[in-house]
């Protein structure tokens, strides 16, 4: 056997803090170590050229290399090993960037120490690694794509027009997003629905896409290349008679606020969403519909000259199978009623940043619905940035967002007083800085600070608002007509149920975790589904549309190949000791495992393909019969025995 040892400088990332000499000079003296090199760039050409060539030179067979987390580079390397015409299982990566120079900064002989002690451990285990071998299946071009928001919506047109075969499923009965509500975009303040509507519209034209819209993905099970996917839909009452002509909704006797304009009007139980809603077709609200309820009225019907409202209708389970996965499930604003002090829900002249984007449509459509003012504050970082609420995270979009209003605010009558109470203005975008200076110079007043107090004048109804501008150094207590809160981005429901379907990990800010921040920012460590937009986190409309086509080129480069690698660190089950329990089977989160009688004996049997390595099933076997290829016991033995033994000077 013979091992080389390779350890990385990373430009100064590691040899900053870890004394490589000592670090070699320690692998040296190690068995079966036939050659120890260093580098200042493993992963560079110079780097993998280095490996590949000593693997032929020095006849070695296993490979252990010294750098950054495997989950940066490990398939760098892995690749490296197979072109020199080894198992990519016979290679190790021991992490002394992330593991020691980067949390021991201040202690480089701690640091030393640790990064021998993970190379030692490397070594051990790689004496024991298996030349395992990875097995290739067909892949179509067959994708889901959860959420029809503007990422959903990009996603689906690059992947339709791409030639692939796109599921495209909303819950809501169109398809837009929170993007349909905007009035203009920021910072160039173009119109939301002119950019948006265009490519709603394209969707139901592409022959690639289907479109399920008041539909939710229920279940999916199977993997990469094979997803078996459940979809509810639910019934809309209206067929596709429906010409939206509107008599229906004239003799509808039943009216509840208009979800879309915030409360802030009224829709019948028979409704078409907004005016460029997609499909643009009538449904009827179940909840409130006094003849879904109880039986009686049924005028929508009965006024129909189409027949198109159809009370027979039914929920529909609708099973697809699909390759790949998008998930663009978007965001919910956050509820501003857990922030008592500012009075929203108790106060009507304290709203959200979306309701004053609605009354600014309206004023500016002459149709105007409540009285906006002369008078108004900003007030940001609601649910954003805020330990108390467990929101720790900057929602990126609220800053601009404020800015923007304000501007359409002033345009709207330049002699509005406007104020943006900030804790720190973020203009991190193209033109938003440019943007912020230009809101300055139109009069709108930004001040450093955070609200206090918010108080209503009982007499008056006006809001008067108590600050401390920390720039000035002076209490600012002032009087206002209206509040407007810049509420933040929470992770939508949406994004909370595909995370449980598809058994995937969220952040600690509820969104869903991608596979590398960096160097895999739309992929997910679930082989085959990718997130994009909000459901990844908070950003704006170009990051958003720029992340979904990132998600559907992912998608497009693994369909494309036609096959793909299973990787084998799999399960494996010694049948002479499986006693049949199926706590294994209970435990598996991929439906992986399953008992089946063989020789009048019940033993576990592991799908492979379904296995995705995750170890509960060998972690909860009571005989230690199921174990994990290449963490077998006999390997982690040998590590913790290495991590454990006394050091080799």
């Amino acid at each position: 056997m013979k091992i080389g040892v390779y350890v990385c400088h990373c430009g100064g990332n590691i040899s900053e803090v870890v004394d490589i000499k000592k670090v070699t000079s320690f692998a040296e003296k190690q068995g079966d170590v036939a050659i120890v090199r260093d580098n200042a760039h493993m992963c560079s050409d110079v780097g993998r050229n280095l490996v590949l060539e000593d693997i032929k030179e020095h006849n070695l067979d296993r490979i252990v290399v010294a750098a950054c987390s495997p989950q940066f580079h490990g398939k760098t390397f892995m690749d490296i090993v197979e072109k020199a015409g080894l198992s990519p299982y016979v290679f190790e990566m021991a992490n002394i960037r992330e593991q020691c120079s980067w949390p021991h900064f201040d202690e480089p002989d701690l640091a030393t120490r640790k990064a021998r002690d993970l190379v030692n451990v490397s070594i051990a285990k790689v004496k024991l690694d298996e030349s395992l071998e990875r097995k290739t299946m067909p892949i179509g071009k067959r994708v889901l794509v959860i959420g029809a928001g503007i990422a959903g919506i990009q996603a689906a047109l690059d992947l339709g027009d791409a030639g692939f075969e796109v599921h495209l499923v909303e819950k809501e009965p169109t398809i837009g997003g929170k993007m349909a509500q905007l009035s203009r975009t920021f910072p160039t303040e173009d119109c939301a629905a002119c950019i948006l509507s265009p490519k709603m519209a394209d969707v139901p034209s592409n022959p690639n896409i289907t479109l399920y819209t008041n539909s939710q993905v229920e279940k999916i099970s199977g993997f990469l290349g094979n997803f078996e996917v459940t979809i509810h839909k639910k019934p809309t009452y209206v067929n596709e008679n429906c010409v939206a002509c509107g008599i229906c909704e004239e003799k509808c006797p039943v009216k509840v606020p208009n979800e879309f304009e915030q409360g802030l009007t009224k829709r019948r139980a028979i409704y078409v969403p907004f005016e460029f809603a997609v499909p643009y077709r009538y449904l009827i609200d179940e909840d409130i519909c006094i003849y879904l309820k109880d039986g009686k009225c049924g005028n929508c019907q009965k006024v129909c000259p189409h027949d198109a409202v159809d009370f027979t209708q039914k929920p529909e389970k609708i099973e697809i199978k699909v390759d790949t996965i998008i998930v663009a499930t978007g965001y919910d604003i956050f509820d501003a009623t857990e922030k008592k002090v500012y009075g929203f829900g108790t106060n009507k002249n304290v709203i959200t940043s979306l309701e004053m984007e609605r009354m600014i449509v309206h004023e500016a459509e002459g149709r105007a619905t409540r009285e906006i003012g002369k008078r108004i504050a900003f007030i940001q970082c609601v649910g954003s940035r805020d330990e108390q609420i467990g929101n720790e995270y900057c929602s990126r979009i609220c800053c601009m967002y404020a800015t923007k209003l304000s501007q359409l605010l002033k345009r709207g009558d330049p002699k509005k007083d406007v104020y943006v109470f900030y804790t720190d203005l973020r203009a991190f975008g193209k033109g938003f800085e440019e943007y912020y200076k230009r809101a300055q110079r139109t009069g709108v007043k930004f001040v450093r600070g955070r609200v206090a107090e918010v108080n209503e004048d009982s007499k008056t109804g006006k809001v008067i608002l108590k600050v401390e501008d920390t720039l000035a150094r002076q209490i600012i207590e002032s009087e206002f007509d209206l509040v407007v809160l810049s509420v933040g981005m929470t992770p939508g429901a949406g994004t909370k149920q595909a995370a449980d379907v598809l058994r995937m990990t969220r952040s600690p800010g509820g969104f869903l975790q991608e596979a590398h921040p960096k160097f895999k920012p739309v992929d997910t460590l679930n082989d085959g589904v990718f997130i994009c937009g909000c459901a990844q986190g908070p950003k704006d409309i170009p990051d958003t549309v720029a992340q979904a086509s990132a998600a559907a080129a992912r998608a497009i480069r693994l369909m494309n190949k036609g096959v793909y690698a299973v990787e084998p660190i799999t399960a494996v089950v010694d049948e002479d000791l499986c006693s049949g329990c199926a706590t294994c089977v209970s435990v598996c989160p991929y439906d992986a495992v399953k008992t089946e009688l063989k020789d009048d004996k019940r033993v576990a049997k592991v799908n492979e393909i379904l296995c995705q390595g995750c170890g509960s099933c060998s972690a909860a076997c009571p005989s230690g019969a199921s174990q994990q290829h290449w963490f077998m016991n006999n390997q982690l033995r040998a590590m913790v025995g290495a991590a454990l033994g006394e050091e080799e000077e």
